[in-house]
C-alpha cells in the first residue's frame, strides 16, 4: 500500500517525530512530505496516509495546516485510509487537548477517508477536553513533548506496532 507521511510544525517536534515514524515503518524520503510545501494532489498519490499535526493557540490547527484543510473540501478521499499523530500540551491546554488532530480527523472522514486505523487509548493523559475523541479513544497518537516527553519514545513504537499490524490485516 503506498503510505505518505505529511506533517505541519512550527516548532520542530512534529518533524522530528515524523522522521521516528519513518524509520520505524521504512517510509521512503521521497514519501515524507511537509505540508508547508505540499498540496492536496501530494495527499491524493497515496492509498495510506499518516498525518502529523500539533494543536496550536487554544485549539486550533497548526498553521501549515490551513491552505490543505480548505482545500479537503475539492477532494475525495474515498478509499483513502488515514493514521493521525498529534500533539498537545493536556497541562497547559487541557481543554483543547488535542484539538487540531481531531479536526483534522473529521474533516478528512467527513470527505470520505478511512480512518479508524491508529486509534490510541485516553489513559494515562489529564485533560478536561478533547476534539480528537472518537469512541472514546483518540483518533491517533496522542503525544504530549511538553508535559510526557519521557513516553514519547515508547508510545510512538507501541503505536508503530499498532499501525504494521492493522495495515497486514487490510492487506490480507
Amino acid at each position: 500500500m503506498k503510505t505518505g507521511l505529511f506533517f505541519g510544525t512550527c516548532t520542530g517536534n512534529t518533524e522530528e517525530l515524523a522522521e521516528v515514524i519513518q524509520d520505524q515503518l521504512n517510509i521512503d524520503e521521497s514519501d515524507v512530505h511537509d505540508v508547508a510545501q505540499a498540496s492536496v494532489n501530494d495527499l491524493m498519490a497515496y492509498e495510506f496516509l499518516i498525518v502529523g499535526i500539533p494543536t496550536w493557540h487554544i485549539g486550533e490547527l497548526q498553521d501549515d495546516w490551513y491552505c490543505l484543510y480548505e482545500d479537503l473540501e475539492k477532494v475525495d478521499l474515498s478509499g483513502k485510509k488515514i493514521a493521525l499523530f498529534g500533539l498537545g500540551d493536556q497541562y497547559g491546554y487541557g481543554d483543547t487537548f488535542l484539538d487540531g488532530m481531531g479536526i483534522l480527523y473529521k474533516k478528512m472522514v467527513e470527505r470520505g477517508a478511512e480512518g479508524n486505523i491508529g486509534f490510541w487509548p485516553t489513559e494515562g493523559y489529564e485533560f478536561d477536553a478533547s476534539e480528537a475523541i472518537v469512541d472514546g479513544q483518540f483518533c491517533g497518537l496522542a503525544i504530549d513533548q511538553d508535559c510526557q516527553s519521557e513516553l514519547t519514545d515508547e508510545r510512538l513504537e507501541k503505536w508503530c506496532d499498532i499501525l504494521k499490524l492493522q495495515l497486514q490485516k487490510i492487506a490480507a
